[in-house]
């Protein structure tokens, strides 16, 4: 499914515009205090601008797909942001420059590199969630980060109000976050990547993947199998929007994977001791990256483990809350994320942290 701006069923009128639940995956969120829909980059500016000019707070929202927003809503300007399209900006032999619209669709995007032989973004298929959101939190996944081949952001700065564009150097990226992430100041407005022209993928380098595509890690496949594969396997776990399948109806992954420093992972693993090893991949300065999905399991939380309300860990991916019933609150679906990171902080010793925008909530 790419259509990532169609409504869902909603607790409460699902006929009223205003309920936020209609534009996020999850299907929470209370009503908006004014909601505006900007077709294009000027016109975002132009909303926002209007609303800071009324003195309201802001909120700019495009496919909903990494944002709770709680159940009171939001009191201030909602700015739907629905810009559509891309282009090539500078070519030469190898690559191709592609400016790509805020509010395009990720996983047509994707498509449409990977139709075009341009190579880069193909493991990065079906993500769901718009173009502009990839760089807030440096989306990732299957071996691949957008910043790998991001060029620059052209963003509004609200505190400056003018429009300015941040070279990749520039937007802070680390795993799962980046200076736009956390921050009302900047509104992205497009996102150039530089891609490399080849029928091929880039090396594969998440060995899961490569054992779906029947190939070592570091060899290189089509572009076509490299997607499809990666859809197929993110379907597997509920991580493809599919409006018949409620495991679906999620932000995805909740809680990032913790990036411990050695003598905490030491730590863990002694906790762990009678349950094997914690899945790891050690970084920088000695540091070890640690399986969320792994911690939440081992902790007590199962797939499928319900909260209040239908809510749910989902049945196909630990790592996914899900609102099953489509008509819980958002109160409940935190209490279910409050109640594992407890559980977790518990048992190991390790706080998880959301990975979502927590609108007017907090775990």
């Amino acid at each position: 499914m790419s259509d990532v701006y169609a409504e869902p069923a909603t607790a409460g009128d699902p006929t009223d515009p205003a309920t936020l639940a209609r534009y996020t995956t999850l299907r929470l969120g209370g009503p908006a205090g004014r909601l505006e829909t900007a077709e294009n980059a000027d016109q975002i500016v132009l909303k926002v601008q209007e609303a800071e000019d009324r003195e309201q707070a802001v909120l700019v929202l495009a496919g909903g797909s990494n944002v709770v927003i709680g159940d009171q809503g939001f009191a201030g300007t909602v700015v739907l942001v629905r810009s559509r399209g891309f282009q090539a900006v500078a070519e030469d032999v190898d690559t191709v420059t592609v400016r790509v619209e805020a509010g395009e669709p990720w996983d047509d995007f994707v498509a449409a590199t990977v139709e075009r032989g341009w190579s880069g973004l193909e493991c990065l298929s079906g993500i769901p969630g718009s173009a502009g959101a990839t760089p807030i939190q440096n989306v990732g996944a299957y071996g691949q980060e957008v910043s790998e081949t991001i060029v620059a952001v052209e963003a509004y700065d609200r505190t400056e109000r003018r429009v300015v564009r941040i070279p990749a150097a520039d937007c802070g990226f680390v795993y799962r976050g980046s200076i736009f992430k956390y921050s009302d100041r900047w509104v992205v407005l497009t996102v150039d990547f530089r891609l490399t022209r080849s029928p091929l993928s880039g090396p594969v380098r998440y060995a899961e993947l490569a054992r779906a595509l029947g190939v070592e890690v570091g060899d290189r496949v089509p572009l076509a199998d490299a997607r499809a594969t990666v859809r197929k396997l993110r379907a597997g776990k509920g991580m493809v929007l599919d409006a018949a399948d409620p495991d679906t109806w999620s932000v995805g992954s909740f809680f990032t994977n913790p990036v411990l420093p050695g003598d905490v992972f030491e730590q863990v693993r002694e906790r762990a001791a009678d349950l094997g090893q914690p899945p790891n991949w050690p970084g920088a300065d000695g540091t070890v990256k640690v399986s969320a999905a792994w911690l939440i399991d081992k902790a007590g939380f199962a797939k499928g483990y319900a909260g209040p309300e239908g809510v749910a860990i989902s049945s196909k991916h630990t790592l996914a809350l899900t609102n099953r019933s489509g008509t819980a609150s958002a109160a409940a679906l935190v209490a279910l994320a409050r109640e594992i990171r407890d559980g977790v902080e518990s048992r190991f010793g390790v706080t998880l942290h959301p990975e979502p925008v927590l609108i007017n909530c907090t775990i």
